[in-house]
This record gives C-alpha cells, sequence and structure tokens, in this order.
C-alpha cells in the first residue's frame, strides 16, 4: 500500500550554466553557428510524475511513480535515480523508441529555458499493463499529460474515485486552453486541482490581470467546482486555496538565494500532498508547499 502514486512524465534533465549563454533582455541570446561551453553541467531525472513522487518520498511518504520510461541507454540512469530516492518504479512502461529529454539553459536569476523532447504517446499505460496496483494507495496525483486523451484521464480518475482514492490534479497550459465544456467532465472528476495563476486565467477565459485571487475566484468564474479543493500559486505572491466558501493565502517563502526555478511547481504539489496526507489540514499543506518549493529553488534541479 502506497501513500501517494504519481502519475506522469519522466525525463532526463541536463543542466548547463555559464557567462558564455548570453543572456540579455529576459532571454538567451545564441548564434546560429556559434560554440558555447558552460562553466556548469548537471544532470538528473525530472518530469511531473517524477518530481512529486520523489519530492514526497523525501518529505515521508511512500511513492510510486507511473509513467513512461524508454529503453535506452538512459532507462539505468532513471531507475538507478528512483531508487536512490525511494520510490518504486514497478508501475512503469518500459517503451522502445521512447524518449523524454530536457536540455535546460540556467541563468545567475535562477530563470531558465528549457528545450524539451518528448516521444508523443496517446495513453497512460500500454495494451499490456493492468491497473490491477494502482488502487493500492491512499492518494494519486494526475500530472500534467496533455496528449493523452481527455476520455482517458476522466476514466482514470473515475476509477480511483470509485476505489475510494483521493486525486490530486495537475494540468498545464495546453488543457486550460481547451473549452470550458470540454474541461468541466476532468475538473470535476479530480477532488484536489492544483493550478498557477496563468493557467486558472486560460480555465476560466478572463485575463490574467483582471483576476483578483484574494477574492473567491471559484464562486465568481468557475461555481461548478466549489466542491472542490482548488490550489492556485502565484509565484512570489504565494498560494490561495477555494473550499467550501473559504479562501486560505500562504505567502511565499524566500530562499536566501534563488538558484534555479526549474521543478518549483512540482515541488509545491508534493509539499501539499505530503502536509495534506499527514495533517488533513490545508493550511498546513500549503505551508508545506511552500517550504518545500522553496528548498527546490535553492538548489539545481527539481530534486
Amino acid at each position: 500500500m502506497y501513500d501517494l502514486i504519481s502519475i506522469g512524465g519522466i525525463s532526463v534533465d541536463l543542466f548547463f550554466k555559464g557567462e558564455s549563454l548570453t543572456f540579455r533582455d529576459g532571454r538567451f541570446q545564441l548564434a546560429i553557428g556559434g560554440k558555447y561551453v558552460p562553466d556548469y553541467f548537471h544532470s538528473s531525472i525530472g518530469g511531473g510524475g517524477a518530481n512529486v513522487a520523489i519530492g514526497g518520498s523525501h518529505l515521508g511518504l511512500k511513492t510510486a511513480v507511473m509513467g513512461k520510461i524508454g529503453n535506452n541507454q538512459f532507462k539505468k540512469i532513471i531507475l538507478d535515480q528512483l531508487d536512490s530516492h525511494d520510490v518504486s518504479h514497478r508501475l512503469c512502461d518500459i517503451e522502445e523508441d521512447y524518449w523524454n529529454i530536457s536540455t535546460i539553459l540556467l541563468a545567475d536569476s535562477g530563470e531558465r529555458s528549457i528545450i524539451n523532447y518528448n516521444t508523443p504517446h496517446q495513453h497512460l499505460v500500454n495494451e499490456k499493463n493492468e491497473l490491477t496496483d494502482i488502487f493500492k494507495t491512499k492518494m494519486a496525483y494526475l500530472g500534467n499529460l496533455a496528449d493523452v486523451s481527455l476520455h482517458e484521464r476522466i476514466e482514470l480518475l473515475r476509477f480511483l474515485k470509485h476505489r475510494k482514492v483521493m486525486t490530486v490534479l495537475n494540468i498545464g497550459i495546453k488543457d486550460c486552453r481547451r473549452p470550458k465544456e470540454q474541461l468541466f467532465p476532468l475538473l470535476n472528476a479530480a477532488d484536489i486541482i492544483i493550478i498557477n495563476g496563468h493557467e486558472f486565467a486560460e480555465i476560466v477565459k478572463a485575463p490574467y490581470k483582471d483576476i483578483h485571487f484574494r477574492e473567491n475566484v471559484i464562486q465568481w468564474y468557475i461555481p461548478y467546482l466549489n466542491d472542490q479543493i482548488i490550489v492556485v500559486t502565484e509565484g512570489a505572491k504565494g498560494s490561495y486555496t477555494y473550499y467550501d466558501g473559504k479562501i486560505i493565502h500562504q505567502i511565499a517563502i524566500k530562499p536566501d538565494k534563488i538558484i534555479d526555478t526549474t521543478g518549483t511547481g512540482d515541488g509545491y504539489c508534493a509539499g501539499f500532498i505530503a502536509g495534506y496526507l499527514q495533517s488533513g489540514d490545508i493550511a498546513a499543506a500549503m505551508e508545506k508547499g511552500a517550504k518545500y518549493a522553496a528548498k527546490i529553488l535553492a538548489k539545481i534541479g527539481a530534486n
């Protein structure tokens, strides 16, 4: 029995940092035909599924990750890293001709640009893998998997709910830009939804600048989600949770120096999940999410 099964991407992340990577006006400026020699290199595993599972493990949960791993030279690296973080990978699919690799260029400010190649895949599991163990958990996290059909994700969430498993959903900007009537069944199938402010604006089809998160934006824009726990992260402005007509605000916790922003959102999700499972208290979960996100900000890599 797990505390958390995290369903989502698993990647190999390659980080580069150095003065030769010219950063100006909020952009890396690299010449076509240029050759750049960074001062620093770091490799680790990443991806939303792995990041949340690893974060949960670091915070005291028994976790597993469910995702796809390519049968290539990176497979052993990924499996060894998951083992080193005490994350089970027995629910993962090992697939031929599958790749998920990110090259990440880091600026001194901690901001980054990511070049990601992810072999397109349309299914959460392959035909040979049955969902015999996925409900053996207290909570399941479904990360951003925009290439997987809405129908398959909705059915998975409903299956878990039928099995009395609490579910947490995180979706990305591609899904958030779908018409409301397409998104409603997915959002309605989850117990907890965690998104950022810009993603919320895309869901409700309103200008981000016009949304006042200190007010009850759920009642105003999407009242059909009043029964869910909705968490909206706002970076340096902190995070907000809306539930049962109440609004809870958590200030952002900043490290002494921001080193790398990669995986900060996943870190918050992991902290929130661990805090909620351990205490059942939303405010305590938000604080734990903010603290773990700050820990991720203070180092290179999402784990």
